[in-house]
């Protein structure tokens, strides 16, 4: 049953979205690193992670070979902890030594597609404002309108719509002139690419529009609205800003080859995200729904699942449920085609501890493929400290 990963490489794809059910179990890293090598045989020329757009520059500075060490990048190039992943290490390691002797249009580029901010907290704009305008030479007081940036990188700032500066005269100042600067940046394109460089337009362009994006989410964030309906509004803020992020990376590169997204399975596919907890539902438009609407069929999604999980503590899945189908057909892992999955029904053995969100109809419906896990366990051997010139799981 299981297919290759290049059978779902259409012709038309520009983004192929592998995602995963749960960012606690490391197998789906490791098989990414395992696919990256056959996608670059397709064509593919990037890979862009559910991690800091910004951070992730750094990260693309060292696979293009550029000067410092691998233990460096890791810890400066990624948000969420994603840094302290060793499937993310073998990854940065594997993509610097396949970059080594090829010409940059064969090189591969590593991107990160999500905003700066984590979930229950966002830091300032200052630091992205004041990039961009040092780059447009501009002479603005951004930190004197933004003040302490702690007040804005607290977890209150983002739980509380009182204690949130996202809607004082400041931060209405601030998003008036980031808009400017971004009309600015450009109009005068031309004369800044001459001047400096294409890149450096780009890097200013990410800076420029990630400080936007925080000033967008803490505006959110001020609003007082019901809890579901606040973290509803939340999320569907960040996931526009992901989509954003992922439309602009296509933009720079569209010439050189296909893009291999990698995030959770709620910001890839293409039905609206739903996540509850107790009585609280919430539901949003995640960056695949978006990205999808928008590109059609250039974007293509595989789900992932699993069946059994050392590290979750998850036991084998129930014959009738959609991951006992893929169970018995799947014994390590492998590729189905979402058009080859029967009905079947949702487990119910999972527990919240475990961030594992099963499969179901809607789900199934709104991706191309399934990448399953039968049995999922820890690496065999430690981290090994060095860059591995293997990116295999």
């Amino acid at each position: 049953m299981s297919q290759d990963i290049r059978d779902f490489v259409t012709p038309s794809c520009d983004l192929l979205a592998l995602g995963e059910p749960t960012h606690r179990e490391p197998a789906f890293g490791r098989i990414r690193n395992a696919l990256l090598p056959r996608l670059t045989d397709c064509g593919f020329r990037s890979i862009a992670l559910e991690t800091d757009r910004v951070a992730a520059l750094a990260v693309d500075d060292y696979v293009q070979g550029g000067a410092g060490s691998l233990d460096a990048v890791m810890r400066a190039g990624f948000s969420h902890g994603f840094g302290d992943q060793e499937a993310n290490r073998r990854l940065v390691g594997w993509m610097r030594e396949y970059n080594r002797h090829r010409p940059p249009e064969e090189r591969l580029a590593f991107h990160g597609f999500d905003a700066p901010m984590e979930t229950m907290s966002a830091p300032g704009p200052r630091t992205f404002l004041e990039h961009a305008r040092d780059y447009l030479g501009l002479q603005l007081d951004i930190a004197g309108l933004t003040g302490d940036d702690a007040r804005w990188s607290r977890p209150e700032a983002v739980l509380d719509a009182a204690m949130s500066p996202g809607a004082t005269p400041e931060a209405e100042r601030l998003r008036s002139i980031a808009d400017d600067m971004l009309i600015t940046l450009y109009a005068h394109a031309p004369q800044l690419i001459a001047a400096t460089s294409r890149d450096e337009w780009v890097r200013a362009r990410i800076h420029l529009t990630a400080g936007l994006g925080l000033l967008r989410y803490h505006r959110q964030s001020a609003r007082p609205l019901e809890r579901s309906v606040r973290i509803a509004g939340l999320a569907a803020v960040r996931d526009a800003l992901m989509a954003q992020n992922l439309l602009e990376i296509r933009g720079v590169e569209e010439k050189r080859g296909a893009t291999l997204v990698f995030a959770h399975n709620h910001h890839v596919k293409r039905s609206p995200s739903i996540w509850g907890e107790g009585d609280l539902a919430v539901e949003w438009s995640g960056a695949g729904a978006i990205v999808g609407a928008l590109l059609g069929s250039r974007y293509v999604c595989v789900a992932g699942r699993l069946g059994r999980s050392e590290v979750l503590g998850l036991k084998d899945p129930a014959p009738d449920t959609y991951e006992g189908l893929l169970q018995s057909r799947i014994s390590t892992w492998g590729l189905a085609a979402a058009t080859a999955l029967p009905s079947a029904r949702t487990r119910t053995d999972t527990r919240p501890e475990q961030a594992y969100f099963p499969l179901d109809r809607a789900t199934l419906d709104a991706v191309d493929a399934v990448l399953h896990i039968g049995e999922a366990s820890p690496p065999a051997s430690p981290a090994s400290g060095r860059a591995d010139r293997s990116v295999g799981p």
